[in-house]
């Protein structure tokens, strides 16, 4: 019987997100605190009450739902994890929770991370789309055909049936029509900044790398199932590594749950704002039990 934790990335916010929290638990009041503190505005306040358009700003995205998954998992009582994944952005929270890093220095990266994706967003147009229904080897083969000329790659292998693929404007456009032409279901741009887990994310990364290799790192309590390779890690330097890569690298989420699942996990219990993760493993694997706290 083991517990894998898993953490949400962008996407899952919602106007209202950890409002209870803070008028509820003073150790989540203070954390909160904390991070108005650290980041220099009251995220608090655009989390509890701001516009939907505040909230999806990057900048205010990443360190909201962050905070709220991070926060969930410090005043959970029983935060047992026998490992913990995060998509995408989730890695920091998981790697927080489980210890890696301290609340201080996560919120930092991520501050960081989500301010260097949105320049790296401004420099060059981008986009993402959604695939539905086709097999992940013929997602990759357009891809790989259309990349002679433009940008366009899997990002986010989400589960069977479902990839997420990002690039170039005119790489996606490209994309999604010789996607439905191959008997995608679906194939449908994304609202967001930019494209994500692509090569486009190179400057993101690049300042990001200094960013990571001065922070402190610890090995966690558990192993962390990366994005970038899907195995399990507790050696401090290939987490490192692991998470510098992971802005242009793909999120295998398909993979890492499988791993998971193949390394004994019974139960997986998401932590952090929606049920994005619960739908999505639920896809992957029919036999585990899957909760939220």
């Amino acid at each position: 019987m083991k517990k894998a934790y898993v953490f949400p990335g962008q996407g899952s916010q919602f106007v209202g997100m950890g409002k209870d929290l803070y008028e509820n638990n003073a150790k989540a009041k203070e954390m909160f605190e904390k991070a108005n503190e650290i980041l220099g505005f009251r995220i608090s306040d655009i989390m509890f009450s701001g516009t939907d358009e505040e909230l999806k700003q990057t900048k205010v995205t990443q360190p909201a739902i962050f905070l709220h998954s991070v926060i969930l998992a410090t005043i959970s009582e029983n935060f047992t994890p026998d490992m913990v994944a995060g998509h995408s952005l989730g890695e920091f929270s998981a790697l927080v929770s489980s210890n890696a890093l301290t609340f201080e220095d996560g919120l930092q990266l991520v501050s960081q991370r989500a301010q260097a994706m949105q320049k790296a967003c401004e420099l060059e147009p981008s986009s993402m789309a959604a695939v539905l229904g086709l097999a992940d080897e013929i997602v990759e083969k357009i891809c790989t055909e259309i990349s002679k000329t433009e940008i366009v790659v899997a990002a986010n292998y989400n589960c069977p049936g479902q990839i997420v693929i990002s690039g170039s404007v005119k790489g996606i456009e490209i994309a999604c029509e010789q996607l439905k032409a191959a008997g995608a279901k679906r194939a449908l741009p994304l609202p967001v900044g930019g494209a994500f887990h692509s090569p486009l994310m190179e400057p993101a990364r690049q300042n990001l790398e200094n960013a990571i290799k001065n922070t402190t790192f610890n090995a966690p309590r558990c192993p962390i199932y990366q994005n970038v390779n899907a195995k399990p890690s507790t050696d401090v330097e290939t987490i490192k590594n692991n998470l510098i890569s992971q802005l242009t690298a793909p999120v295998k989420w398909t993979q890492s749950t499988q791993n998971m699942v193949a390394d004994g996990a019974t139960s997986f219990i998401e932590c952090g704002p929606g049920k994005v993760l619960q739908g999505l493993v639920k896809k992957i694997v029919q036999e585990v039990e899957i909760l939220s706290i």
